[in-house]
């Protein structure tokens, strides 16, 4: 073989060599991306206070003394408009911004409190949904595409808090909570591998839908509980001696409930479980948060319209008051310095209202 007919046929080894290493590096994408929506003359919502808005603004519904809806001068506001489907939301004490997901979008928003401006905080997001803040001030998310709950450290590098429960991949984390003691809790419904749409279609690898605890010390991921249809939002109660965790399931076949357990969040055992709230098919409740004196505020959605918006319940299980927006609402957040100002999150919008109470979430 003389010189040229070498280095050409060693050209073409490397070249193939190189198209083999690119094929074997490939990986699917990181979820769908939608189409951006940027919606102008009559498809364009307007921002400020709803339609019809006055003090007392009949947007905020008291059914019982009890509830603490409304400061008295203030109303319901869209502060944000153009996602596909906002979820997870999670707000920022320290920079007065909150966090949430638009999830076909394959984004995280972030809307600064101090002037209104929204922008993308991170694309793509492996269609996050559920977003949390743990106690030293970090973003831990769950996402759907990913099949994975992360967190987000001061550095902005991101850590993989869980992926895998017996070998087996996760289903589609959804929403997530971090107790006082470090322990990271969330749900694992099928939502995610349903389709391409938020998030990636996928095989079910966990025979069940189940709630997880990672343990604050090994990093370890421990199964709770195991016989909800679609388990979906999670909340402590302000002392974190009971969680309620939404079972979503009449999306397939299902209850549509709040149920309610007592819980030892050191050892991740439940007990004494039982339904808190009911009531809500045909439409069902996804998201949900508690104030400082343990009533449990939640969405509603998917049914009767005059229904979209948020319901608010006793420590007890009474219907206090509802707050009604134009939008089915995935989930909700308290935020604002004082904890008071109500983050909504509706279907293409998110709406905020002041309200007389405090979350109990920490920070």
């Amino acid at each position: 073989m003389n010189r040229r007919s070498f280095l050409a046929a060693t050209a073409a080894t490397v070249t193939t060599a190189a198209l083999s290493a690119a094929e074997a590096a490939t990986v699917p994408p990181m979820g769908e991306t939608g189409v951006p929506l940027v919606p102008t003359g009559d498809l364009l919502l307007p921002l400020g206070p709803l339609q019809g808005s006055r003090y007392p603004d009949p947007h905020i519904e008291s059914l019982d003394k009890r509830f603490r809806g409304s400061p008295g001068t203030g109303s319901v506001e869209r502060v944000a408009t153009g996602m596909r489907w906002c979820e997870g939301p999670a707000y920022f004490r320290a920079g007065r911004y909150l966090i949430f997901s638009d999830i076909p979008n394959n984004r995280m928003m972030r809307l600064d409190e101090n002037d209104n401006h929204l922008s993308v905080f991170r694309q793509p997001s492996n269609n996050s949904n559920g977003n949390t803040v743990d106690r030293q001030g970090r973003l831990v998310t769950c996402e759907h595409a990913g099949r994975r709950v992360t967190r987000t450290e001061l550095d902005g590098t991101i850590t993989i808090i869980a992926d895998h429960y017996n070998g087996k991949r996760f289903n589609s984390p959804n929403d997530v909570v971090v107790a006082s003691n470090g322990s990271i809790w969330f749900s694992d419904p099928s939502y995610g591998i349903g389709g391409n749409y938020e998030g990636l279609k996928a095989e079910q690898e966990q025979a069940t839908h189940n709630v997880y605890r990672v343990d604050p010390q090994t990093g370890d991921v421990k199964m709770i509980i195991d016989d909800f249809v679609q388990p979906n939002g999670l909340c402590f109660s302000p002392d974190e001696k009971k969680l309620y965790i939404i079972d979503s399931g009449i999306t397939h076949g299902g209850p549509a409930h709040i149920r309610v357990f007592d819980v030892d969040i050191d050892s991740g055992k439940l007990s004494n479980g039982k339904i808190f709230a009911e009531g809500f098919a045909p439409g069902f409740t996804d998201g949900m948060r508690c104030d400082i004196e343990g009533n449990v505020w939640c969405s509603m959605g998917w049914a009767d319209p005059k229904e979209d918006g948020v319901r608010c319940y006793s420590p007890g299980g009474d219907l206090l008051g509802k707050i009604h927006v134009p939008e089915t609402v995935a989930n909700l957040t308290f935020g604002g310095l004082m904890k008071n100002r109500l983050y909504i999150c509706g279907s293409s919008s998110v709406y905020a209202c002041y309200v007389n109470t405090q979350g109990a979430a920490v920070p």
